[in-house]
Parts: structure tokens; sequence; C-alpha cells
């Protein structure tokens, strides 16, 4: 069961705290437009993984231990297990959410946690600390950038919206009569999706492959300020799954998902993605 609001905000609270300690870590290894200081190797398919990685993720696991102790464990960074399928709450982790940013001292990078409960997130932060940005929500409590509420996003139709999507698209969507306008891609896939409730661009269309801890965070964040997120074949997102991979993804404000999920099935209709 959800913990009671008043529980909830207080784990909120301290949750909030931890990750920005995580981004101190983080932040420690990062050079702003240079190379990281953080030595970098690479996984099986190419994408770097740096010691400051490892080190948030070791800190944030103990954290979570003395914050969440019945909670199972899901990190980009540890060897995913059968175990956490038993329990009934589980933490959600990206170390770092945009490694290729951050290794290039690109600041579009996040640390980004969530709490999964009976299925679904019930409080997320994603932490940006060299764009001095925190993104806070739990259910029921609302969203927050920096402490201020995120507003419930009232646009009323998609034409004229801006749209962040994969550059496979880019051609298809420009030729949509509803006149969209493309946004640049920001690498941190955390940040991309939450940057709709901070009002930068009104719509996200992610490539199939994300993973849970991509989004987790985000999910909840963008619930309590009026945005859907949802896989092209639609229906709420459900974690704590065996396999944590994600199909195509769509984010946009509850009153336009549905037209949303239509532009998304048409211009990826046919698309191999890599």
């Amino acid at each position: 069961m959800p913990l009671p609001a008043t529980e909830l905000a207080a784990f909120l609270s301290r949750l909030e705290a931890v990750t920005r300690e995580a981004g101190d870590i983080a932040l420690s290894y990062f050079r702003p437009g240079q190379r990281t200081a953080a030595a970098v190797s690479y996984k099986n398919g190419g994408s770097p993984v740096t010691e400051a990685d490892f080190a948030v993720d070791r800190f944030l696991f103990e954290a979570m231990r003395d914050l969440a102790p019945e909670a199972g464990w899901l990190s980009e960074e540890t060897t995913d297990t059968d175990s956490r399928l038993a329990r009934a709450s589980i933490v959600v982790v990206d170390p770092i959410d945009g490694t290729h940013a951050f290794t290039r001292g690109d600041e579009r990078w996040s640390v980004s946690i969530a709490l999964i409960e009976d299925g679904r997130p019930t409080a997320g932060v994603i932490h940006a600390p060299a764009r001095g940005e925190t993104f806070t929500g739990a259910l029921g409590l609302g969203a927050f950038l920096n402490g201020e509420p995120l507003a419930q996003r009232a646009r009323e139709a998609v034409t004229g919206a801006l749209v962040v999507a994969p550059r496979a698209l880019h051609e298809r969507i420009s030729k949509l009569p509803q006149n969209l306008g493309l946004a640049p891609r920001i690498p941190s896939l955390a940040l991309r999706l939450v940057d709709i409730a901070a009002g930068r661009y009104d719509l996200v269309i992610s490539s199939p492959n994300a993973r849970d801890w991509d989004i987790a965070a985000a999910d909840v964040i963008l619930a309590e300020a009026g945005v859907s997120l949802v896989e092209v074949e639609g229906g709420p997102l459900v974690y704590n799954r065996a396999s944590s991979k994600r199909g195509m993804l769509v984010a946009a404000p509850r009153t336009l998902i549905d037209e949303t999920l239509s532009i998304a099935r048409t211009v990826s209709k046919g698309i191999e993605w890599s």
C-alpha cells in the first residue's frame, strides 16, 4: 500500500536530500565543457559508464537501505536479479542519466530516483546539479521545480505544439498538418520528459528501448503536473516487471495524449529502430 500523505511528504523531502548528495558526488567528477575527471569504460554495445556512475550507485544503495529498508532495488549500474519481483516496493535508480553528456562536460545530465509501490511510482526526484535544477513529485502532493509548484499544462490543441522526437522521425513530423515545431533533443531522457512540465516544450516522442530507470521518477512528476507518459501501445506504465525495457514512449498533456499517440503511431510506422 502507498504511504499515507504525511509520511510520503516526509519521505520525499528525505529522498530529495539524498539525491542532492548523490549529485554532489557526480559533480565532483564533472568538468564543464571538458572531459570528465572520472575514468571511463564501455559496456557491451558501446555506451559509456564512469567511476562517477558507480560511486553514485554505491552511495544511493546504502542511503536507500536506511530510507526504504523494505524496498527492492533496480539500478542501471547494479546487476539485476529476480528477487525484487517479490517486493511490494522497489527503488529505481539511474545514477547518471545522460552519461555521454556527463563525460563531455555537457550540463544536461541528471541523477534520477523513484520509489515504486504496487507497480506505480509514488515519489520521484530528478536532480540536475550542473543545471542547478531539482524536479520532485509525489502521488497526490504535486510536482515541483526547485521548490516551486509546476502548474498543470493548459495547452488546448496539438496544432503548433513544440515536440522533441528521434531524428529518424523529424522529416515525417515536419510534413504533418498539425504544423508541429521540432525542439532539440537533450541527452538525459529523464530531463527531456520533465522539461514538458517546466513548459520548455509540449510533447515528447521517445524511441524504443528506454529502461525503467530512465523514466520512473519522471513518470510521477509528470503525472502530478498533468502530463501523461505512456507507451505507444497505450495504457498506464506498470513497473517492477521481469523486463525493465520499454517500447516507444509518448508524453503529452492529458488532454492531448490521444492525439499525440495517434501522431506517434503514424510517423513511426515502418521505422526500423537500431
